[in-house]
């Protein structure tokens, strides 16, 4: 039997401190902050109207601050709230001496300076990290799907000190996401990663279209079969999103196509980051995985697969929250043999132990969680 596994693991060791509030709608607006200031950076010409807009930005940011006479003044601290402000080269701005006056941003272009804003991280809770570590043993997969990892040294770290190298193999492809959360694999000795195949220059009206990266990895068993897995973080449901995972789920499907049309056995996993609807149904914006003569076949409508006591598998797991999944092709189906989502990791925004599913009694609040999301696995004779 192979076990093929995701799990989303909210980082492993550092975590940006605006994704590690209590709720995601408390870091939202930090990260708009951050996204739209680099984006202004990267104009060719600054106007008055665009530097200003900036230094509220950078302000909101906290990299900025009001003083006691309300000038917007360098935060000079070691530990920032949110974000650094990194100047690597020319002039950005510039502070008076006279306290009364706020700093003033002197670049005029993007040509003027090189630099840009990077968001603040803060360890991940001790006893979280051990408890991830913990769900991945206990999972015992054999092809081990990781998103939301920081890089590849920090799981390869991860699997060499709290795994004991549990997995041979370990891989991660910086993705189009610079905050951190970037998709990877580990494999078990006997499971090689004979090819490796990103997918960040997809492009959609000349821009990415994945937030972070569907990276395709292929493996072979020690049956000799081989396996191409799809790994995949969709754009989160901050702000909508629906759209750009419509686009994500369309081109994973021609990705799929591709491959089942040249004879070869697709795994898609990973956190798509939408929920259907109702029991059933598929997740509207995902549709275009599984419609129109899809070859690939959900995990929630396998008969061995074990979906526990609830039906999603992010914070209290209702329907909506069904935001993993594990799409088999049709070629993997007569070799299913079982499947199902992990939770024992998962405290979720409860001020109180969850009741309907079993935790890891080391857990006893939310930050102590493995993960807001469970685990999801399917298991093949292959």
């Amino acid at each position: 039997m192979v076990r093929i596994a995701s799990f989303n693991v909210e980082n492993l060791f550092q975590r940006p401190k605006a994704l590690n509030g209590d709720t995601w709608a408390e870091g939202r607006p930090i990260l708009a902050a951050y996204k739209e200031v680099n984006e202004l950076f990267a104009l060719d010409a600054y106007s008055a109207t665009t530097k200003r807009r900036i230094r509220d930005l950078l302000v909101k940011l906290e990299i900025y601050s009001r003083n006691k006479h309300q000038a917007i003044r360098r935060n000079l601290t070691k530990d920032p709230r949110w974000a650094w402000l990194r100047k690597n080269r020319g002039a950005f701005d510039r502070e008076p001496v006279d306290a009364t006056q706020s700093v003033e941003i002197i670049a005029t272009g993007r040509a003027d300076w090189i630099g840009w804003v990077e968001l603040a991280t803060e360890q991940v809770d001790e006893t979280a990290t051990r408890m991830t570590a913990r769900v991945i043993h206990d999972l015992d997969a054999d092809i081990m799907g990781v998103v939301e990892a920081e890089d590849r040294p920090a799981l390869a770290r991860f699997n060499r000190e709290l795994l004991d190298t549990r997995y041979r193999h370990v891989m991660l492809v910086d993705g189009n996401d610079d905050r951190g959360i970037d998709v990877g694999i580990m494999t078990r000795d006997g499971f090689p990663i004979t090819s490796i195949r990103s997918n960040v220059d997809a492009l959609s009206n000349g821009k990415p279209i994945f937030d972070r990266d569907c990276p395709q990895y292929e493996i072979v068993t020690p049956a000799g079969t081989t396996v191409h897995v799809l790994l995949n973080h969709f754009k989160s449901q901050s702000g909508g999103g629906g759209e750009r995972r419509k686009l994500q789920a369309t081109e994973v499907r021609r990705i799929a196509d591709g491959l089942v049309a040249a004879g070869q056995h697709v795994v898609v996993a990973g956190d798509l980051n939408e929920g259907p609807a109702q029991e059933g149904a598929f997740a509207a914006n995902l549709r275009p995985l599984v419609n129109a003569n899809s070859p690939l076949i959900p995990c929630y409508t396998l008969d061995s697969f074990d979906v526990g006591s609830r039906p999603g598998t992010f914070d209290a797991c209702g329907l909506r929250n069904r935001l993993d999944y594990v799409l088999v092709s049709k070629s993997l189906l007569p070799h299913v043999s079982g499947g199902g989502v992990f939770r024992k990791g998962l405290w979720g925004s409860r001020v109180t132990r969850p009741t309907a599913w079993e935790t890891y009694p080391e857990i006893t609040q939310s930050s102590e969680g493995a993960s807001d999301h469970a685990a999801i696995f399917v298991d093949l004779d292959i």
